[in-house]
């Protein structure tokens, strides 16, 4: 086994094998937690939502086809876990961006800039909001995608995002 074939590694870690698949949670081990900080805003829950994550990628491994990078897979599959965690929790909440921003800084101007302060800039929006943001402008979820997978409204969504990217715009 050559260790670098990422084929090859999914079709070992299908079979059973965990020395392949640990060689897969060690490639994208970082981006999930990334992801999951992100979408969560808390680093011991992003913690257990990666963990979670790869667990359950493991039990799924089974219906990865292919059709697909095993990245995005994996991001779809750990962006559902997170997700669904804080729905059940109760933590999926609507914030409103006065009641969240009072006197927020925001430290770039375009929401597609890589910037040092993206994650911070992510952390002080509203979960709602940071979520819509993060799958349509960093994941390419479309809209009704992001309405099945978290439950809120199309309109919801649209509004959400066009909220967040003129507040960060517009500090």
């Amino acid at each position: 086994m050559s260790g670098n074939n990422e084929a090859e590694l999914i079709e070992l870690a299908k079979s059973g094998d965990l020395k392949a698949y640990e060689q897969l949670y060690r490639k994208h081990v970082g981006k999930i937690h990334a992801l999951c900080l992100r979408l969560t805003g808390q680093t011991e829950l992003a913690e257990d939502m990666t963990q979670e994550s790869f667990i359950r990628a493991w039990q799924k491994l089974g219906s990865f086809r292919g059709d697909s990078a095993f990245s995005s897979w994996l991001y779809r599959l750990s962006s559902n876990v997170a997700i669904g965690y804080l729905r059940q929790q109760n933590k999926w909440r609507m914030v409103s961006f006065e009641e969240s921003h009072h006197q927020a800084t925001i430290g770039f101007a375009s929401i597609h800039e890589e910037a040092p302060d993206l994650e911070k800039t992510l952390m002080k929006l509203p979960d709602q909001a940071r979520t819509v943001v993060i799958l349509h402008e960093h994941l390419g979820y479309k809209h009704a995608e992001i309405a099945q997978l978290t439950g809120i409204a199309v309109g919801t969504s649209k509004s959400l995002l066009s909220r967040a990217k003129a507040l960060i715009q517009n500090n």
